[in-house]
């Protein structure tokens, strides 16, 4: 757990090494390869930040650590949950579909998403006008 915490740490913006996906499917065998050894099969619903049974760990412990590795480092000190929401917010304001990034977030619903960061996508209306428009134009000149 800690060395995932570490790996994330290192893990710059611009100077990524490696993949975040893989970095986290890489983590998932080794845990589960983990609970194997304990008798335990790793399901879809096991926590990502875990004791080494499954459990779950107190998520102040986890921003604790996260604190203390991202201490060497020149990132700034957020909480770890914080890096969720950071996700979220440059995603949708980058232009992401909603429903992407409800599905990375694992929102139930997309509207889950958009009630919590839709605040982030100003113009929506705008940019759904300008492609009628466009898309309107397009038909007429064809015609």
């Amino acid at each position: 757990m800690v060395d995932l915490l570490y790996k994330i740490a290192q893990m710059l913006p611009g100077e990524a090494t490696e993949d975040p996906q893989e970095l986290l499917r890489t983590h998932r065998i080794a845990q589960a390869q983990e609970l194997l050894k304990l008798g335990i099969r790793r399901c879809d619903d096991h926590f990502v930040c875990s004791h080494a049974d499954g459990r779950m760990m107190q998520p102040t412990w986890i921003t604790h650590e996260w604190v203390r590795l991202i201490r060497g480092t020149a990132l700034p000190v957020y909480r770890f949950d914080d890096l969720r929401h950071a996700h979220a917010t440059h995603l949708l304001a980058s232009g992401a579909h909603p429903k992407v990034a409800s599905e990375r977030l694992g929102h139930s619903k997309v509207g889950i998403t958009l009630d919590l960061y839709g605040h982030v996508m100003p113009g929506m209306q705008e940019v759904a006008a300008a492609r009628a428009d466009a898309a309107l134009q397009d038909a007429m000149k064809k015609r």
